[in-house]
């Protein structure tokens, strides 16, 4: 038998958009003389759809639009199909998200997800009933099974702990199932590309069953999906896979034959860097926006995240503003100007010394006895944010904030002045993960200026300043803050496991709680580690707990 994996991009909502899609891919697969072609989850709707679900209109138009779809399909190829339906359950939750095996212009075969994650960005059990049914079907003389996304994800082999009770993936190849398709919309994260592949491997040799497994690709929002679909045969044979962050249809021979196997990222940095492009490129054109602003100040972050928008978006659709200040040296300048002439980027000045000095006289009288302190370099970051969204506005083009983790977990930054914008695009990437990104830009060629790797990161908000005034060394604080947020770790086993100074530590700890007031304030970040902030972490703001 002849699987096609569709690995396709859907938009949430978009459902004429998306059933065109796999009607495009479908026909594809007919060429290649499919037997069989498979969808992600949420296919016809767009995943995560979150309280869109809620509202009975799209409901009925994800229904209508999968029998549109069953009417365009190539009528001797069967497909199956992730959409979002009425529960037929008698109580609990009014929705399921489920799978269709559609064949022959009918659907022949409606399975609901059995196992609905509620953890890290998952809200699945806040929305939809789950359902109790395997998913059992024949097709080409072979038993196969549907599952979806987490119905896999519960295997005793692989799994040193589980979250659920049941394993529809293992149940269903102890009914016989020889062939498991799984659909899925798995977010990318470090490292989860090659947890997936060895989770599935384990189970298809445990098992003794084949493992089909087709992944969304493409950015909705904060989350991005790798693809990365992938074939494996009962004895944990990889046999097919797809391309990573790229729409991709791959054909997996259940009889052997040649083995479709795309390449997929050299390097965890490799890996990163395409899924902040593609999830910069999806967010700005689903969003309805053609060009991007961004804040150049000839340091590394904006360096990086000016590069990853003209690989996203095309250097003629990106606009970077340099803006000097009192304390902004002439070299910082002349490494922006580098950078945008090295992307090909439009560049323009727009000098603030003349607008703060300004701010200054005006607050002069209400200031009146008090030294200048953070207050006055506040105000040269919100005059900066202030020029770059009056860009924004005027132009139609979507600001990309240039703020990194390490700074936004601890609060090193300015609410309305460089937290300003509509995506932070590296906000989710630690400062030493953004130098290793910036060398990888360069792989081919300098285009981050070398002076923007080498000089000591600097707001330049005064004269002389350096980031390491008031923070740590990157390299100490990103393993602290990686303990914390990801491992989450208390202080005294993050002294203990790394060895780290008790103090700074608990220092540490207390910059990250007192900054989640501007991060619930801040642009929407591309989610690329395992725990990021925003939708994956849900930390009050007003509370008294200390480790």
């Amino acid at each position: 038998m002849k699987i096609a994996l569709a690995q396709i991009d859907t938009t949430i909502g978009d459902f004429e958009g998306n059933v065109d899609r796999m009607v495009r891919f479908a026909q594809r697969a007919a060429e290649r003389r499919a037997d069989l072609v498979v969808f992600p989850e949420l296919a016809v709707c767009g995943y995560p759809p979150r309280d869109l679900v809620e509202k009975p209109e799209f409901i009925r138009r994800s229904e209508q639009e999968l029998e549109r779809l069953a009417g365009l399909l190539p009528p001797a190829l069967p497909a199956v199909v992730g959409y979002v339906r009425r529960s037929r359950a008698r109580e609990g939750k009014p929705v399921s998200d489920a799978a269709a095996l559609v064949r022959g212009g009918k659907v022949e075969l409606d399975y609901a997800k059995i196992l609905l994650p509620f953890y890290d960005v998952f809200d699945e059990s806040r929305y939809f009933e789950p359902g109790s049914s395997l998913g059992l079907f024949d097709l080409e003389k072979s038993r196969l099974a549907l599952t979806i996304c987490e119905d896999i994800w519960n295997d005793k082999n692989f799994w040193k702990k589980r979250l659920y009770s049941r394993d529809p993936a293992a149940e269903s190849a102890a009914a016989g199932a020889q062939i498991i398709l799984n659909i899925a919309a798995s977010p990318f994260s470090t490292e989860k590309i090659a947890v997936r592949r060895e989770m599935l491997r384990t189970y298809a040799r445990e098992h003794r069953a084949t493992v089909v497994y087709v992944n969304q690709v493409g950015g909705n929002d904060q989350l991005v999906f790798d693809g990365s679909s992938m074939a494996f045969n009962p004895k944990g044979e990889l046999c097919a896979r797809a391309k990573s962050f790229e729409e991709d249809l791959v054909i997996f021979d259940t009889e052997g034959g040649e083995r479709e196997i795309r390449e997929g990222p050299a390097s965890e940095a490799e890996a990163v860097y395409q899924a902040l492009v593609l999830g910069t490129r999806d967010y700005v054109a689903k969003c309805g926006f053609e060009k991007v602003i961004v804040g150049l100040s000839g340091g590394i972050d904006s360096s990086l995240v000016a590069t990853l928008a003209a690989d996203a978006v095309g250097p003629a659709n990106v606009l970077g503003v340099g803006m000097p200040g009192p304390y902004s040296s002439s070299a910082s300048l002349r490494d922006a100007e580098a950078l945008a002439s090295n992307l090909k980027i439009d560049f323009r000045v727009t000098p603030i010394t003349q607008v703060f000095e300004c701010y200054l006289q005006t607050l002069d009288q209400a200031f009146e006895g008090r030294p200048r302190d953070v207050t006055e370099e506040n105000i040269q970051a919100r005059i900066r944010g202030n020029i770059l969204m009056a860009l924004s506005n005027k132009f139609g083009a979507l600001l990309l904030s240039t703020g990194n983790k390490s700074e936004l977990a601890v609060g090193y930054c300015t609410l309305y002045g460089d937290m300003a914008g509509g995506l932070a695009v590296i906000a989710d990437v630690p400062k030493t993960l953004v130098y290793q990104l910036a060398r990888y830009a360069n792989r081919d060629g300098e285009r981050i200026p070398q002076a923007c790797l080498e000089k000591a990161p600097s707001a330049e908000l005064r004269l002389n300043q350096t980031d390491q005034d008031t923070l740590p060394a990157y390299d100490v604080l990103d393993v602290i803050l990686r303990a914390y947020i990801e491992e989450n770790l208390s202080a005294q086993e993050m002294v203990d496991k790394y060895k780290l100074d008790p103090e700074l530590v608990r220092d540490t700890i207390r910059r990250v709680n007192a900054a989640e007031y501007k991060r619930q304030q801040a642009a929407p970040a591309l989610k690329v580690t395992a725990k990021a902030f925003g939708m994956g972490r849900r930390y009050p703001i007003a509370q008294k707990f200390l480790e």
